[in-house]
């Protein structure tokens, strides 16, 4: 594999990133954003693979001689946050603002898709890219795997950059490395009445205080120390007056979890608690889901493809920890094997802060490594199907 880490790649790809950082786009509202990457392959003559998407972009690179599909995933969706970082290339667009990577990510598997195309009569299959939007909803996975773009794909590759990592630097583990993330909504409904006489009503607040108390216990007292979750409750409200109780409190949260059986247990358990808790102080209360991505869960032999890949470029391989954060790649990985890497990055604000930011020279690291990968692996399912085909006629 050739050191793309200098050279005219590097600039290329600054160059690209920096134009989508300027012009970021919401979920579902990656029109310009599709437009733009729409020009970059088709300049560089890649193919552009119809899916009926309205934002977003399929391309493939390769399969002139048949052989098995992989697919490489970028997310590209900005976030609703005002820029304060002071760059030059900051955001045009008030209010808006590419503070998770989305743009690095995009730039960089765009490198990618360049360099293949370079080697596409050496690729021994076919590479699919997808440049998916809606990640910050968590429904452009879902999105694109009903679209049909996951379909005949025998292993998914996808990335987050790591700020607290340094450039060089690949996080690779098997198992899980993001979290499932799901929301909670709880509505106690009381009886209103003066503030004078709360013995005349039902008070929801005092409720969903103590419900609010309760749901500390759940994981403290029934997820394994070996084990992990995070309930959280974020947001509250109740009443319109100093002097009034009111007829209902509303708050709402976030379970993560890395255990589907973990998952399961704890939103069980929640429900209990909301629902004993009410009922010992005679109110009603209702809990409904806000349906999160599942835990990204890395297949252990792509794991250990990658961190090959990464070691034969150069690059230091560690073992991160899994991060709470949800990720919808998650979504992909139920459909076919795959793993999900964390490509170092030094920037000094973690994802989501208006001051994110990222050291560019981790866009040719990353370009080269998915190069690499993209190469070992459509290796590596080829050969696996040319031994099959041999066992499958030994044994005829």
């Amino acid at each position: 594999m050739s050191d793309f880490s200098a050279g005219s790649i590097g600039q290329q790809l600054s160059t690209i990133r920096r134009h989508l950082h300027e012009h970021p786009e919401l979920s579902h509202e990656e029109f310009e954003t599709t437009a733009s990457i729409v020009a970059w392959l088709t300049e560089a003559g890649i193919r552009i693979v119809d899916y009926g998407l309205k934002t977003g972009v399929i391309a493939e690179v390769g399969g002139l001689h048949g052989g098995p599909v992989i697919a490489v995933r970028a997310d590209i969706d900005a976030l609703p946050i005002q820029e304060e970082t002071g760059l030059s290339f900051a955001s045009k667009v008030p209010g808006k603002m590419h503070a998770c990577g989305h743009d690095f990510h995009t730039a960089a598997i765009l490198g990618t898709a360049f360099l293949l195309k370079e080697r596409e009569q050496e690729l021994q299959g076919t590479v699919r890219f997808l440049f998916q939007p809606a990640e910050e909803k968590a429904k452009g996975a879902i999105q694109l795997i009903k679209s049909g773009a996951l379909n005949g794909v025998q292993a998914v590759f996808g990335m987050h950059n790591k700020p607290d990592l340094p450039i060089g630097t690949i996080g690779i583990k098997s198992g899980p490395i993001m979290a499932a993330a799901d929301g909670f909504i709880v509505e106690v409904e009381g009886r209103g009445s003066h503030a004078a006489v709360p013995e005349a009503g039902l008070d929801p607040i005092v409720t969903a205080a103590h419900i609010i108390t309760a749901l500390q216990s759940i994981v403290s007292r029934n997820v394994s120390a070996l084990d992990s979750a995070v309930i959280s409750v974020t947001r509250l409200h109740a009443g319109t007056a100093w002097n009034i109780i009111p007829e209902k409190a509303v708050f709402d949260g976030t379970l993560r979890t890395f255990d589907e059986e973990v998952r399961l247990k704890v939103r069980t358990r929640l429900e209990q608690v909301v629902n004993g808790v009410a009922s010992a102080f005679n109110t009603k209360a209702q809990v409904s889901w806000i349906e999160g991505p599942p835990a990204v869960v890395n297949s252990g032999r792509w794991a250990e493809q990658a961190a090959l890949t990464a070691e034969a470029l150069g690059y230091e391989v560690v073992e991160p920890s899994p991060s709470p954060a949800g990720e919808d790649f998650a979504f992909y990985l139920k459909e076919t094997e795959g793993v999900f890497v964390f490509l170092g990055t030094a920037g000094p604000q973690e994802w989501h802060h208006p001051a994110f930011d990222l050291d560019e020279g981790a866009l040719p690291v990353a370009a080269s490594f998915f190069t690499a990968l993209a190469i070992d692996a459509l290796s590596k399912l080829s050969e696996e199907s040319l031994r099959g085909g041999r066992q499958h006629s030994e044994i005829i």
